[in-house]
């Protein structure tokens, strides 16, 4: 197998989904989960994770290859329609680190490992067990035949939902009770003292136990951190923070002559927003700025 050498530059913290799955046995038992393959061995597993791609901010990715598959897995906490153009952006980057020592201008075909995209959605917004995201679908104009797709997969893996994959992979399940129990205490009590509960009883009920004791500590400061962050950006859309970011945006585009098709693709990557919601919102800051001027002979 082609040994992936990718450089390292790690900006941020890591969060703790990614964490717990790092671990190459918990990985490859999630990876058997979701493809029903039964691999034994932690070492056919070769990493491939980008550490540096702060650029998409896809700081929860975990890339690996299997027996020449290759696997990209995302932890996310909101709908991100705009995960398979980040996906293919990140892809991109992986495979030019694979093919690095290979003739790719040559008459022989190369082999290159054959890509899936998963996301473990976590939130608190309703969604079924499973959903597919289209690269296609965020094409303009649109098309029944795309020159070139990806499929992104979304799995719910909330407590109750995708019951199968969770008794598939008990650190899954873990990971899912753990994150059900704090959003339980924190209804309750301060947010420190809900995840201390919650370790403190996972550990007890042998709930991602090895793993509790072992970082303690750093489970909790990244709980904390990845439960305050949520709560920060809930506030900031409440008290319409976003909204005047997104008002600052169409401006500097429309400054810059960007064409409208360009600032809305900006506001639904940079907003997570949805084709009909940047559009609204274009249609109310932009419609000034965009409107002719008055003909000042007349």
């Amino acid at each position: 197998m082609n040994n992936v050498s990718l450089p390292v530059n790690r900006i941020y913290k890591d969060r703790l989904y990614k964490m717990i799955f790092n671990d190459k046995s918990e990985l490859l038992k999630l990876y058997n989960a979701i493809n029903g393959t039964t691999y034994e061995d932690p070492e056919m597993l070769t990493i491939t994770t980008l550490d540096n791609a702060i650029y998409m901010t896809m700081e929860n990715a975990l890339s690996f290859i299997v027996d020449m598959r290759l696997s990209l897995y995302e932890q996310q906490s909101t709908v991100n329609p705009n995960l398979p153009l980040r996906f293919l952006m990140y892809i991109a980057d992986i495979y030019s680190a694979y093919v690095k020592d290979m003739n790719i201008y040559g008459s022989k075909k190369l082999q290159i490992p054959s890509p899936s995209f998963v996301i473990f959605y976590n939130g608190v917004q309703s969604q079924p067990d499973r959903t597919e995201f289209l690269l296609s679908e965020l094409f303009q104009p649109t098309t029944d035949q795309p020159a070139l797709e990806l499929k992104a997969v979304m799995l719910n893996i909330n407590k109750g939902h995708s019951q199968e994959l969770m008794n598939a992979c008990h650190t899954l399940r873990d990971y899912s009770e753990y994150v059900a129990r704090i959003r339980t205490y924190s209804a309750e009590m301060p947010l420190a003292d809900a995840i201390e509960t919650a370790i403190t009883e996972c550990i007890q009920e042998n709930i991602l136990r090895d793993f509790l004791l072992k970082n303690r500590a750093e489970a909790k400061a990244m709980s904390i951190y990845e439960y305050d962050e949520a709560k920060t950006m809930r506030m900031f859309r409440d008290e319409g923070y976003e909204e005047g970011q997104i008002q600052t945006t169409i401006e500097m585009c429309l400054e810059f002559n960007l064409p409208s098709d360009d600032i809305l693709q900006r506001l639904m990557t940079k907003f997570q927003l949805s084709e009909s919601q940047a559009q609204e919102y274009l249609d109310k800051y932009g419609a000034s700025e965009t409107a002719p001027s008055p003909n000042k002979d007349s």
